[in-house]
């Protein structure tokens, strides 16, 4: 593995992406904790800005985002170009998105998703390719309209 994952959580999230952390350690898979490090109130734009820029610069190759739902950071993930979020509780949509949507960055939703799912889910995400093919063509669309 080249690069790290970015790792990101508002206060809602918070103790979701720790429980991620502990699996990653595990398996011995490199990241970057961009925060939150504690569950005091902290905004979830900013540091789903972060984490993406990571991934966007090239430092890490995904990234792994943490709120109470997952929805607010997807939505403030998918404000980077170049990222390509996805809100997941289900193995089903964790893994197609990735087959066929190239996403980058998967959200979770604290209050959502037990950790046990959760760390499936990663390994899940994390494990699955694109496809590419004729799902190149349709990524491209979705970058094309963020140059609009």
């Amino acid at each position: 593995m080249s690069n790290p994952i970015a790792l990101a959580a508002d206060h809602g999230g918070f103790e979701l992406k720790e429980a991620v952390k502990q699996h990653l350690d595990a398996q011995g898979v490199a990241y970057v904790d961009f925060g939150t490090h504690s569950t005091d109130s902290v905004d979830y734009p900013d540091l789903a800005a972060a984490a993406c820029r990571a991934v966007t610069d090239g430092q890490c190759r995904t990234a792994l985002l943490f709120c109470g739902t997952g929805v607010g950071m997807s939505m403030a993930a998918n404000r980077i170009p170049g990222i390509r979020a996805c809100c997941c509780s289900d193995s089903f949509s964790c893994e197609y998105t990735r087959r066929h949507n190239d996403a980058n960055a998967l959200c979770l939703g604290g209050r959502v998703v037990g950790a046990g799912l959760a760390c499936q889910l990663v390994d899940l995400f994390l494990a699955t390719p694109f496809e590419g093919g004729r799902h190149q063509r349709r990524v491209d669309k979705l970058t094309a309209l963020e140059q609009r």
